[in-house]
């Protein structure tokens, strides 16, 4: 850089427009220099599985999701059974759902929630499956019976996916509210196995009881859990008020705990459940009614995400201690319910070290269960129980993925040469730090350079306050001090790409926890990502952001957006499939995003789009915040003519995210990331000819 390479008494020449890469080598130092000339690779070096590793996706996503050689994320739909022609280029069903009509798209608005119903099948077989080997290869002699717990996705096809790929192993439901009971009743009844069981978990009131004893006159497989020990008496009436024989658990608190934000619900201190003393005043109360035999089944909770199969099999160890003394007291003991806890590895990182990882397989985590519960029931020769756990997050987290578009990304600082004589209005104070700044850079002496470019940042900043000095004065300064510093081998903050998607809505977990979910590229693999970044959302809070990423990075390697426009790079958020959509709120209105339901099938594009529905638009939000979007609409009507109204109509039938011009997104992702639009599916429901009433009944009437 010219500018440096002066006499600190001479005049200071002003060629600004420049980067780190254009600074000398020996004023950069040899481990600075390294970095420098390491940034602009040849791009042929670069390949997908270059990529695969840098963002861990074989950690994370098998046996589920790889990069393909087109620079795309891919799905195997069946897992490590998927044939080399089933499996999903996911940016291939963003352009079909997202892309023009007048194309073959659905013409969708981003952002988009993909689920893949294969997956979802190929999780309930792969649990049952472990469960099964664990039993032969042991000789337990009770079998697994599994339940799936709505509130991690409570979502009707979801759901009923569950029931209906769980059929041939028995799987079955639990509720922990009244809307859930009734939506596991519903979907049991219709298309349940009959032996399937209906755990009913969660605080209750005789509302909540007598739908569950109702559910037992259905023919269901109902069991009222007791989380408190006065729930017995509601249980007791309702019975007798219904004539009907009910089946009960409890929920024992085990002294057993693991650490860590998910631990918090277990222990002797946790939220919910019975202690000892508690259990042994229901047996006592049970015998004394007559009714001991009710009590059938043992639930309990280590936590969420249990990072260890020792720790686990301390936890059901220790439980089935409390279920061998239950059949020892005299109850009809038939069931233990081992509860959530079988994780989920986030980082890919397989190790116990963190919330965002667990250190054992599925396999492994059965095989532990099995043999902890089989050891304790020969020690006190009691028959081996029914396994069940309710396993939500392990069973629905993989199968959707999140889709949305960055649209815009911040620029690094630069100074335009014609404005470089600012730096010689200064006043003389700062003129005396910027020279020093500049003779230190020359000497290569770093940490002199930073102590001047600080001061003369807070000298101008001072300056402005008083108004002496003028805005682009600040400007100046600011972009040389940044120049500099990247010159000196300073690493260059982040960059903020501006995501179409809301934080508070699409990733609470992210937002309130501090849960992490793996964020990539979906598409152009294939290059070098040359940026680090941060995601900043659309909503108007300084938390609406994303800054920690999986592996305890504080940036994403990310692409530069398209050049010819700001439309056509797409993000996916994976393993997000458990509670995000049920926690997400409507912060600054924004809602839900499209759905599109994608299966595998045996064409030349190897998905079928068989349910797709565009998110809520702006009437629908407004109406769940109490608004009447038909009454404002009429009120802003009056005030309008002809064409503005229907703008004012299309606006409260859109959704709130922002919108592009369909046709110039389809020619910017086609030119962009060799996206193809092509799928002999075709979403039902919305075919060409419905399009028409569809957007009708979304919209409002001019």
């Amino acid at each position: 850089m010219p500018a440096l390479a002066v006499d600190a008494a001479a005049p200071v020449a002003h060629a600004f427009a420049c980067d780190a890469a254009r600074f000398p080598a020996p004023l950069l130092g040899p481990a600075a220099a390294a970095a420098v000339a390491a940034e602009k690779p040849d791009a042929a070096a670069w390949s997908a599985d270059l990529s695969s590793a840098l963002y861990n996706v074989d950690g994370w996503g098998a046996p589920y999701f790889f990069v393909n050689d087109d620079g795309d994320v891919a799905v195997r739909p069946h897992g490590a059974a998927t044939l080399p022609g089933q499996e999903i280029d996911l940016a291939k069903v963003v352009a079909k759902a997202a892309g023009p009509r007048s194309g073959g798209g659905l013409g969708l608005p981003l952002p988009l929630l993909v689920r893949f119903p294969d997956v979802l099948r190929h999780r309930v077989e792969a649990l049952n499956a472990a469960f099964d080997y664990a039993v032969r290869s042991t000789g337990y002699g009770g079998r697994y019976q599994g339940v799936y717990p709505v509130k991690c996705n409570q979502d009707r096809h979801v759901v009923e996916d569950i029931v209906e790929f769980g059929e041939p192993f028995r799987f079955g439901l639990e509720a922990g509210s009244k809307p859930e009971l009734l939506l596991a009743m519903s979907c049991l009844a219709a298309r349940g196995n009959p032996d399937a069981l209906l755990i009913c978990n969660g605080y209750k009131d005789d509302e909540y009881v007598s739908l569950a004893l109702i559910a037992r006159t259905m023919g269901l497989n109902t069991v009222i859990v007791l989380e408190q020990e006065e729930e017995l008496d509601i249980v007791v009436d309702a019975s007798r008020r219904l004539g009907v024989h009910p089946v009960v658990g409890m929920r024992a608190k085990l002294r057993t705990k693991h650490a860590g934000h998910f631990g918090s619900t277990s222990g002797e201190k946790g939220k919910f459940g019975l202690n000892a003393a508690q259990i042994l005043s229901v047996v006592a109360k049970l015998k004394t009614l007559g009714m001991l035999d009710c009590l059938q089944l043992l639930h309990f909770h280590i936590g969420s995400q249990i990072p260890t199969t020792a720790l686990l099999a301390d936890g059901v160890g220790e439980a089935a201690q409390i279920y061998c003394e239950l059949a020892r007291l005299g109850a009809a003991m038939r069931v233990i319910d081992v509860g959530g806890g079988l994780g989920i590895d986030y980082d890919g990182s397989h190790s116990a070290q963190t919330d965002m990882s667990v250190a054992y397989s599925l396999e492994e985590y059965a095989a532990a269960v099995v043999a902890a519960v089989g050891r304790v029931c020969d020690r006190k020769g009691v028959a081996h129980p029914i396994i069940c756990s309710e396993s939500g997050r392990a069973l629905v987290s993989h199968h959707s993925v999140l889709v949305f578009e960055a649209f815009s990304a911040s620029e690094p600082g630069r100074i335009d040469p014609a404005t470089g004589y600012l730096l010689d209005e200064l006043t003389d104070d700062c003129h005396a730090d910027y020279r020093n700044l500049m003779a230190a850079a020359v000497r290569g002496d770093f940490d002199t350079c930073a102590l001047y470019a600080d001061q003369l940042k807070r000298r101008c900043a001072e300056q402005f306050k008083e108004g002496v000095l003028g805005l682009e004065h600040l400007a100046a300064v600011d972009s040389l001090c940044e120049i500099v510093a990247r010159g000196m081998g300073a690493a260059e903050p982040p960059r903020t790409y501006h995501i179409n998607l809301s934080v508070f809505t699409s990733l609470p977990d992210m937002w309130a926890i501090g849960q992490m979910f793996p964020i990539i590229p979906i598409q152009r693999l294939g290059e070098r990502p040359a940026v680090d970044g941060v995601l900043s959302d659309l909503t108007c809070d300084s938390d609406g952001k994303v800054e920690h990423f999986i592996g305890g990075r504080h940036s994403l390697p990310l692409h530069e957006l398209p050049v010819h426009g700001t439309r056509g790079y797409y993000l996916g958020m994976f393993l997000g499939g458990a509670y995000q959509e049920a926690l997400g709120g409507l912060h600054n209105l924004f809602g839900g995003p499209s759905v599109v339901r994608v299966s595998q099938s045996d064409g030349p594009h190897c998905f079928a789009v068989t349910r797709a529905a565009a998110g809520p638009s702006c009437a629908d939000v407004l109406r769940s915040m109490q608004h009447e979007p038909e009454v404002m609409f009429e009120v802003l009507k009056q005030r309008t003519d002809g064409a503005t109204a229907a703008a004012l109509a299309r606006a409260f039938g859109a959704m709130p995210y922002l919108s592009f011009d369909p046709e110039a997104a389809a020619m910017a992702s086609g030119e962009s990331s060799g996206m193809s639009s092509d799928s002999e599916g075709s979403a039902a429901g919305v075919a060409e000819e419905d399009y028409d009433e569809w957007e009708f009944m979304r919209g409002l009437t001019v």
